[in-house]
């Protein structure tokens, strides 16, 4: 078995969507183990990004949408993690354990669909449900809206599922 963190974020909870989306992950299989309606803090979500780490791709997707970053790809990736932490901060999300066989951590990234909504293929949760792109919150200094966030690989999922459920057992919470 293999479980995944999923994050309903701000622009799914304002336009109802969670419902929807959680109803795609349970019709193919995967069920809910976790969840919790939170505003999280600064720390929690500087933790959850791990923004060393993350900078540089976020940086390079904003390159690679059209945007303008400078010299410094990863400086500009700084920025836009600062940007979408004070967007996920701007109203309660929605933070799910899904659980499934092996391989769910890549079947909720495939059918959460690409990052950039205005790239994401259709039939895939940002290509039917998103409404935004990089670009326009890049040039509104924002984060984007995407509706949602989604572990990228079993460390990943570990790391965040402790941070968001520690109450989650840690021998629990580890992706198998």
């Amino acid at each position: 078995m293999e479980r995944s963190l999923v994050v309903m974020k701000p622009d799914a909870m304002r336009r109802g969507l969670a419902g929807e989306i959680i109803s795609r992950f349970e019709t193919v299989g995967l069920k809910i183990v976790a969840a919790k309606v939170l505003t999280p803090s600064v720390k929690m979500l500087e933790d959850h990004y791990q923004i060393d780490k993350l900078a540089p791709i976020v940086g390079q997707k904003s390159k690679d949408a059209g945007t303008d970053v400078g010299d410094d790809v990863a400086a500009f990736g700084r920025m836009i993690v600062g940007w979408t932490i004070d967007y996920v901060r701007s109203a309660p999300v929605l933070a799910i354990v899904f659980e499934g066989l092996d391989g769910t951590i890549p079947r909720i990234r495939k059918m959460a669909g690409f990052t950039d909504p205005s790239s994401a293929e259709p039939g895939t949760i940002r290509g039917d449900l998103g409404q935004d792109s990089i670009n326009n919150a890049n040039n509104e200094k924002r984060g984007v809206d995407n509706l949602m966030h989604a572990s990228g690989d079993a460390e990943e999922a570990a790391h965040e599922i402790n941070l968001w459920f520690p109450e989650l057992k840690a021998s629990d919470a580890k992706a198998a």
